[in-house]
């Protein structure tokens, strides 16, 4: 792993329904909401959780490039969403999966300034920029995503600490 980041944090697909179904429930009597704003790609499977959940049939994306793998590039905004009319006064919902550094944050921040931000998960550098979130990680933890593992066979982290060790040599 790169120096920026000391351990892993898998999240299997069951992990990420309940999470997300956790994050719905938090925001349930915070609404009503107008629409959903997903931040792609990472915000895409939370999102379509909280839509479920809380009736919201309106979903649109915006697409933000900022990662690549375990390190975070330059952000670039490759699709915008589609306009609010100017009479809606009901606020909109935009999720995400994790906020990290706020860089992606930050950019759909200035996109929409009054919508309430939420992600499944948050670590600390970016924590202040969403309204809610449901679980805390560590800056220096990986999260592993469902979508980018696949199962197979994993070494005990004892194990595997003594490799890191003798690669270090």
């Amino acid at each position: 792993m790169k120096e920026r980041y000391n351990k892993l944090y898998p999240i299997s697909w069951e992990q990420l329904h309940r999470d997300s179904k956790a994050l719905a429930w938090r925001l349930l009597d915070s609404g009503p909401w107008s629409r959903i704003i997903a931040v792609t790609r990472g915000g895409l499977v939370p999102a379509a959780i909280v839509a479920r959940e809380l009736e919201i049939r309106v979903i649109d994306t915006v697409c933000v490039s900022s990662y690549a793998w375990q390190d975070q590039g330059q952000s670039t905004i490759l699709k915008g969403f589609q306009e609010i009319p100017p009479g809606e006064v009901t606020p909109c919902l935009i999720i995400d999966d994790l906020v990290d550094t706020g860089r992606t944050a930050r950019i759909v921040r200035q996109m929409l300034p009054k919508a309430h931000f939420a992600t499944v998960y948050a670590k600390p550098a970016g924590r202040p920029l969403v309204d809610t979130y449901i679980t805390e990680v560590s800056q220096d933890t990986w999260i592993l995503f469902p979508w980018d593992a696949e199962s197979r066979f994993v070494e005990p982290l004892a194990d595997q600490r003594g490799q890191v060790q003798e690669a270090e040599r």
